[in-house]
């Protein structure tokens, strides 16, 4: 009835009415959703706005980087002409200042603890917070976690702080309304709002473990570690990246679940780390050749491609070829969905998988095992030919073909370090002739190298690897 009428009235007017319906029905969700939304009869965020943006710091960062010194630094005649680099005074080893801002997140009052971006604090040597009442407080990294992209800081002395409660992102639907608080550019406590656009998102921190909310409400630079809160001013997310290709604002940005982010926080706050368990597996998304292959219709699942020896998925009873649907009752579409969820429980965690084999269903459960990894979000750190790889430390035994040495746990397809000949299960054992066994002895003996030499035990034989 409502259609017929407003198709009999002219275009203006229908286009008045139907404005005007819209208008009542998103007045009408938010007195629904939080009363306090209405104001005089006119539907306002300020209330909201009022509660949780005094939960929203911005940070301060000052630290230290470490680059490859450029030889013309040292020659008189270039520094004579062109004076000395922008960005600060680089030392002997090209160590050179920089500052930088950010976003955070009060989630424990009572403890001063403070929610951020890995890519906020990194290489951070002073922190200092500023808080809506004009407060600045020095603050320290209680642990980060560069494959989640979140960081705990903490304030030394807390004292009068507003905190925002967590709320459960596995709840959040598509076209919810949602706020983002955070300092983009430098401007304090700046509030935008929009929907969420979709869940789930993957892709955007390349070989991070994402389940990223993507949202239209403007996030910009400096909004990163700032608040994603719904509309019961609760935390939904961590927000961390934005797809633009002019560096501003575009309607696309990414926040880090809630959920996400609180598993990594209680982590942080126990150990100063993430301790991931390790299933011990080489994983693809099963493709629609994939099923055709196997007489299968549905290509929901992780296909199982290699299995480390005397890892948790060989003790387990998993094979090569098996499909991994589920995890813990939990449904798996994608390969990117069984690394996440092994990626975020603790070594140790006993976990329950459904798998297909030979087009039937059969059940398996494995603990998981540990794993000291250098992620794939660092790898480019260590090299850029390396950009692409998840390593950690390699433990031999009495059968092993090598002694400790550094794991290559998973290789992005057509990463630099694919396009480079390095394979998941490869075992390194020295850089540059210089024997590795561990990701610190890694790092060490790759700094300020332009080529690796890699020697690697791959299937019981010894190859040499040129990395550039």
């Amino acid at each position: 009835m409502k259609s017929h009428i407003l198709s009999s009235l002219p275009a203006p007017k229908s286009l008045l009415i139907l404005t005007s319906l819209l208008t009542a029905l998103i007045a009408a969700q938010a007195q629904a959703v939080v009363p306090e939304l209405m104001s005089q009869g006119s539907p306002t965020l300020a209330p909201l706005v009022d509660k949780t943006a005094p939960a929203v710091v911005s940070i301060a960062i000052q630290g230290t980087v470490t680059a490859p010194r450029n030889p013309l630094m040292d020659d008189p005649f270039f520094e004579r002409f062109f004076g000395a680099p922008p960005g600060g005074e680089r030392g002997e080893r090209g160590e050179r200042k920089v500052r930088s801002a950010g976003s955070g997140v009060i989630v424990d009052a009572k403890e001063g603890f403070i929610l951020t971006n890995h890519h906020v604090v990194d290489n951070a040597d002073e922190i200092l917070i500023t808080l809506t009442d004009g407060r600045t407080l020095d603050a320290k990294v209680i642990g980060s976690d560069a494959g989640t992209d979140i960081a705990l800081i903490k304030v030394d002395d807390p004292k009068n702080l507003t905190e925002m409660n967590f709320a459960d992102s596995d709840k959040a639907k598509v076209g919810d309304f949602v706020l983002a608080i955070g300092n983009p550019f430098g401007l304090n406590h700046s509030v935008t709002s929009g929907i969420i656009s979709q869940l789930g998102r993957t892709g955007i921190n390349r070989g991070g473990y994402e389940d990223f909310i993507q949202t239209d409400a403007a996030i910009n630079p400096g909004n990163s570690g700032g608040a994603l809160v719904d509309m019961n001013g609760e935390l939904l997310g961590i927000n961390s990246a934005i797809f633009s290709r002019s560096g501003g604002n575009i309607g696309i940005g990414f926040a880090i679940p809630a959920n996400m982010a609180r598993s990594v926080m209680d982590q942080l706050v126990e150990f100063g780390e993430v301790r991931r368990g390790l299933l011990g597996v080489s994983i693809s998304d099963f493709t629609k050749e994939s099923a055709e292959a196997y007489g299968m219709k549905n290509t929901d699942g992780a296909l199982i491609q290699e299995i480390v020896p005397e890892s948790a998925a060989e003790k387990a009873g998993l094979e090569v070829g098996d499909v991994v649907i589920k995890i813990d009752n939990e449904k798996i579409e994608g390969a990117a969905d069984l690394r996440n969820s092994v990626g975020l429980k603790r070594s140790g965690d006993e976990v329950k998988l459904t798998v297909l084999r030979d087009g039937k269903k059969r059940s398996f459960t494995a603990t998981l095992g540990s794993i000291d990894s250098i992620s794939i979000a660092n790898a480019v750190d260590i090299h850029p030919g390396l950009q692409g790889a998840e390593f950690s430390n390699y433990k031999g035994n009495a059968d092993s073909f090598v002694n400790d040495a550094v794991l290559v746990n998973s290789v992005e397809p057509n990463s630099e370090a694919a396009m480079n000949g390095l394979r998941p299960n490869d075992v390194i054992t020295s850089v540059n002739r210089i024997r590795v066994t561990s990701t610190q002895d890694l790092t060490a003996a790759a700094e300020g190298q332009s080529v690796l030499m890699l020697r690697i035990a791959r299937d019981n034989r010894t190859i040499l690897l040129q990395i550039r």
